[in-house]
């Protein structure tokens, strides 16, 4: 019997199997916590010194995610009653324990600032730069996320004026129209259409991302309608490595395609060395849009195709590929990025097909996909190498229940938005500092054994 040499590959789970204070300095040493000392430290030299150990107190929080500890009352008393706890994420003996009203103002500074985001700009820039981030695909989704506070009571909507009936003169369409285009001008970005984001710079779009809790709906795996009331949590992950290359917290009622141009956004103005092929999403993503904006970014998507009561092409299958006289479906061949051109060659009923030497049976069918970005993808729909790409999607959603049951996303303890948000992008960036760690362990672990 041969031996096969396997890998070494080091899990979430030998991370938790380590000692606390090996894992507690592999995860510190992962993060460069400066932009949120900035936020705290003092801006004249005169005055009273600070007191409290911001450090420890940024590293406690870290900790507080990593060890699941629910609240931050719970995480001041096992600072007060485990010596080596306290020691491990920084704390002097001899220092006071801070206060559950400092944690509240640090937590408050953290959620009015970018500060996060910047410390997980550069968490993935060095995991970039060590070569963990080489996917050619990213997957983006959203997940729900119930929020604190509690829903407000329902108020029952006052009953419009009745619409004068019969046909509007031309004066009066044109006087309700012009009414309409001011109303949409001065919409805020999300309630406007999709194609609206595309004009918008990421910056923009982030700081008007809602973040007010309110009651959103999905349909679970029966077919069922689900409510909730809360957030959503959008994610793009790379499929292959599982980092979070974007994230977004928005009210519980955001159509998902209208957080999806934001986080493709943010990959290209954040991290531009980053370059992916492909797109993957699921059908309520499915606007042209999005296509626009993975285009852009030159890459393809492979998105669910989602039927808004379209009538059926005559002359093509379910999957938009050429058909022949007998309603045969021609096969998906290749893809020219010269001309951005798809290639179809006959199908295999020909061979034995009477028509096939006549002129009604064409032997290759050539469609350039911008003549509808939603139905022509690169590789064509239906296609084997299309339906690996689809099936790829699934990493996005494996990262979404790591999050709510390992990295405490569904424990959100704050009742404003912008503190909830504070809390999401910790926990992405908690979970992407376990994911570097176990990769650098793993690449130890494999040199050690060459």
């Amino acid at each position: 019997m041969p031996f096969i040499r396997h890998e070494s590959i080091f899990t979430l789970q030998d991370l938790y199997e380590m000692e606390q204070k090996d894992r507690f300095k592999a995860i510190f040493t992962t993060i460069d916590i400066t932009p949120v000392l900035r936020l705290v430290r003092k801006k004249s030299l005169y005055g009273a010194p600070v007191e409290v150990n911001y450090t420890a107190m940024v590293y406690s929080l870290i900790v507080r995610i990593v060890e699941r500890i629910p609240t931050i009352k719970d995480l001041i008393k096992r600072l007060q009653h485990d010596i080596l706890f306290r020691l491990d994420c920084g704390f002097m003996l001899s220092e006071a324990i801070p206060s559950q009203a400092s944690y509240s103002r640090l937590v408050r500074k953290m959620s009015q600032s970018n500060a996060l985001e910047e410390i997980q700009e550069q968490l993935l820039e060095q995991a970039i730069a060590e070569g963990f981030v080489t996917d050619d695909t990213v997957a983006i989704d959203a997940t729900h996320v119930e929020a604190r506070d509690q829903a407000p009571a329902k108020q029952e909507k006052e009953k419009s004026e009745p619409k004068k009936r019969g046909r509007k003169t031309k004066a009066e369409r044109e006087a309700w129209l012009k009414q309409k285009q001011e109303e949409e001008e001065q919409k805020p970005i999300f309630e406007k259409e999709i194609v609206a984001q595309l004009s918008e710079p990421f910056k923009v779009l982030r700081e008007q991302m809602p973040l007010d809790p309110q009651w959103g709906v999905k349909k679970n795996s029966d077919g069922k309608n689900v409510f909730w009331y809360g957030y959503k949590g959008h994610l793009v992950v790379g499929t292959q490595s599982q980092y979070i290359l974007g994230a977004m917290l928005s009210s519980g009622n955001l159509n998902d395609g209208k957080a999806a141009i934001p986080l493709l956004k943010g990959i290209a103005s954040q991290h531009p060395i980053f370059k992916f092929k492909y797109a993957t999403m699921d059908a309520g993503y499915d606007y042209e849009p999005i296509y626009k904006q993975i285009r852009e970014a030159k890459a393809h998507a492979v998105i669910a195709y989602n039927r808004r009561r379209e009538p059926e092409l005559e002359g093509f299958d379910e999957h938009f590929a050429p058909t022949c006289v007998r309603e045969h479906s021609y096969r998906y061949d290749s893809y020219d990025p010269k001309y951005e051109t798809l290639k179809y060659v006959r199908p295999k009923e020909c061979e034995s097909c009477p028509l096939a030497h006549d002129t009604l049976c064409q032997k290759v069918y050539k469609m350039k996909i911008t003549t509808d970005l939603r139905k022509y993808a690169a590789p064509a729909r239906g296609s084997e190498r299309w339906k690996e790409i689809a099936k790829e999607r699934s990493a996005v959603e494996r990262v979404n229940a790591y999050l709510k049951e390992y990295f405490q996303l569904n424990n959100i303890r704050h009742r404003t938005g912008q503190k909830a948000k504070a809390h999401f992008n910790l926990v992405t960036l908690v979970y992407n500092c376990t994911k570097l760690v176990c990769d650098r362990l793993s690449r130890q672990l494999q040199e050690q054994a060459a």
